[in-house]
């Protein structure tokens, strides 16, 4: 089996080092893997896959050799270094939001566009973690009929605003039990025993930028240019795994048992649907591991054309690095595993 050169750029972050256990776990095809982050991290030793690791500096020159880059830093330092990558020869896999809605970048989740990853110019978005969690879990239901409109509302784990969130929800919760003042620092409000009904800034109409990435990118996605999302971003004082809500509502009706039906096939997806047996997805079953939880299928009783269900899924994971390595799997020809160890 041939084996390729690879890089993480942003080696250091949660998700940058989720993408190194990745790499491991799928037993992805590597003869040399190159770790680039900041200055700060430049020339400390990590361990990956039984052997030491020297982190390098992320400079222009840096990728000259590698067969592929995974992204796993901020907008800025994506922008910055991928036209380096793309002239040296290298596919750019990147998990920033700054290219996701370029018409020359396919935004590719492979079990429901895989064959957009073949449309690329050097450079394929990784989609934003709900929504990856989302369009996995209605993309089947899409194949039975095209959604128009979804109404959805997403329960975000406090690891999705990086490794200080958990770190503030423990500290808060200790603080809260001891008598002792809470001061956010991550949050803009306690999290602890809270919610936050604001991700992102204003962008649009009193909608946040985390609200619109699930209309935007899911148009593209889906391939549903018409699609209309209203969307509320919640912040959770859960530790991680995303949740969502979704309201859909398609062209003609849709059984739910004809949902649960294609939804017990469909790639990516575990069905986990019996509310008398008090079974539904949920961020503790749904963390560390790669399939999205799908339950809580009913009708909408505002609309016959609509159902509505609740799905959970590892934001980290599928949400992050592992639809990235995926999507390195396609695009370079390796055979994934069906499921990883």
């Amino acid at each position: 089996m041939k084996e390729y050169k690879v890089g993480i750029l942003g080696a250091t972050g949660a998700v940058g080092r989720e993408m190194m256990k990745i790499l491991i776990e799928r037993e992805f095809p590597i003869s040399e893997l190159h770790l680039f982050a900041s200055a700060r991290s430049a020339g400390k030793v990590v361990a990956w896959n039984g052997r030491p690791i020297q982190i390098e500096l992320a400079a222009e020159d840096a990728f000259e050799g590698l067969d592929l880059v995974l992204g796993a830093a901020e907008n800025d330092v994506a922008k910055q270094f991928a036209p380096f990558i793309v002239k040296s020869g290298a596919i750019f896999v990147d998990n920033s939001s700054a290219f996701r809605l370029r018409d020359d970048v396919p935004l590719v989740v492979p079990e429901v566009n895989g064959e957009d990853v073949q449309k690329h110019n050097g450079i394929i978005a990784n989609p934003n973690c709900s929504t990856i969690i989302t369009v996995t879990a209605v993309n089947a239901l899409n194949k039975l009929s095209p959604i128009r409109t979804m109404v959805a509302s997403t329960y975000q784990a406090v690891s999705g605003a990086g490794a200080g969130g958990p770190l503030e929800l423990a500290e808060e919760v200790e603080a809260l039990r001891t008598g002792k003042p809470v001061e956010p620092k991550v949050f803009p409000h306690q999290i602890a025993f809270n919610l936050i009904p604001q991700i992102g800034g204003e962008q649009q109409d009193g909608y946040t930028s985390e609200e619109m990435k699930l209309q935007n990118e899911g148009r593209k996605i889906m391939h549903l240019p018409e699609l209309k999302v209203s969307c509320t971003c919640v912040r959770v004082p859960v530790v991680r795994s995303h949740s969502i809500s979704v309201q859909m509502h398609f062209d003609k009706p849709i059984s739910v048992a004809d949902a649960r039906r294609v939804l017990e096939n469909a790639p990516g997806v575990r069905l986990v649907d019996d509310l008398e047996k008090k079974q539904y997805p949920m961020p503790l079953d749904t963390s560390d591991q790669d399939t999205v939880f799908v339950g809580r299928i009913r009708p909408d009783l505002t609309d016959e054309n609509g159902l509505c269900l609740f799905c959970c899924g590892d934001q980290i994971r599928k949400g992050a690095a592992t639809n990235a390595v995926q999507i390195a799997e396609l695009a370079l020809g390796v055979d994934p595993l069906e499921e990883a160890e």
